[in-house]
């Protein structure tokens, strides 16, 4: 590998766009190839983005010596057997959030990461937000113990659009993706989820999924979760999460962070940016660099996919 680590990223549409935005202002790396569905549309994003090579299949940048590392910002489905693909091909590879939307794919990976040793991380955001990091900081201090989180993760989709207003070629889930997010951040925060139990809403008929869900949770510390989850939510959009502590209360929003009184706090030293989806590609590289496991490697997360398979079950044995 060169000093200039040479990145290949699949899925040009709102997320690969974030991701390659936090890519700019990472020094030593470049995203040397650009995979897309639709070719027309992927060319008008790498010619804003510099990136001189463009395809719609993953196989034709896997194959070019010089790529050192794959993001993969691809439909949920695709996610485990493209990451395997990464790693066959000798490629080290970040795949978006969900790493997989069944357990057994997900294990998989995980075993193929161990096998090749190469590096191989789940974007899990929330351990790299300002917000949630500064929580983190203080938990390890002795600082602050978590009680109770409260969460909310609401988004108006009841048609199939991505982020920026577009149609999906591909199904959301509640469950294997939107809270995958709150189960591993939970049990990073207050420790590994001993009990689990979820209920949903009726079934989309056009879409096939649960358009509400609830979800339960407590941790080997005793500290408890609860996660409200919807699509048919209209306004406010996005995830908040309430943590309430044996010293305080402190509500997070991204990368922005109030006490229990709406009172800003400041999270600018947190990190070397506010971005926290640039900071999670900055630990990807970081670890490609000093050959170690990144924090939320495939490893780590891996306990989240199974409280999600365990509540899968207990949703399909309801009904």
């Amino acid at each position: 590998m060169s000093n200039t680590i040479k990145v290949a990223l699949a899925g040009a549409g709102a997320f690969g766009i974030k991701h390659l935005d936090g890519i700019n202002r990472i020094d030593g790396v470049e995203v040397v190839s650009l995979v897309g569905r639709r070719l027309e549309q992927t060319r008008e994003v790498a010619e804003k983005y510099g990136i001189g090579h463009v395809t719609t299949e993953l196989a034709e940048s896997l194959a070019l010596p010089e790529v050192d590392a794959v993001i993969l910002c691809t439909p949920t489905q695709l996610h485990a057997s493209q990451a395997m693909e990464c790693l066959k091909a000798g490629k080290h590879v970040q795949v978006e959030i969900p790493l997989a939307d069944s357990l057994a794919d997900a294990e998989a990976v995980a075993r193929l990461q161990k096998e090749t040793g190469l590096v191989a991380m789940c974007g899990h955001t929330r351990r790299f937000n300002p917000s949630h990091q500064w929580v983190h900081n203080k938990i390890k201090a002795g600082e602050f113990a978590v009680q109770q989180m409260d969460v909310q993760t609401y988004f108006f989709r009841r048609t199939n659009m991505n982020a920026l207003g577009q149609p999906r070629s591909w199904t959301d889930h509640l469950l294997w993706h939107h809270a995958a997010h709150t189960v591993d951040l939970f049990a990073y925060q207050a420790g590994e989820i001993v009990q689990a139990n979820a209920v949903q809403g009726p079934i989309h008929p056009e879409l096939g999924i649960a358009m509400d869900m609830s979800i339960q949770l407590k941790s080997s510390s005793g500290a408890i979760c609860t996660l409200s989850l919807s699509f048919n939510n209209d306004g406010p959009l996005g995830t908040f999460f309430r943590y309430i502590g044996d010293t305080g209360t402190y509500i997070a929003r991204y990368d922005d962070l109030v006490n229990g009184k709406e009172e800003p706090i400041d999270v600018s030293r947190v990190d070397v940016s506010m971005n926290g989806i640039e900071l999670q590609d900055r630990e990807f590289f970081a670890a490609i660099r000093e050959g170690r496991e990144p924090n939320a490697s495939v490893a780590q997360v891996l306990p989240c996919y199974k409280v999600l398979h365990q509540l899968e079950q207990q949703l399909n044995a309801a009904g």
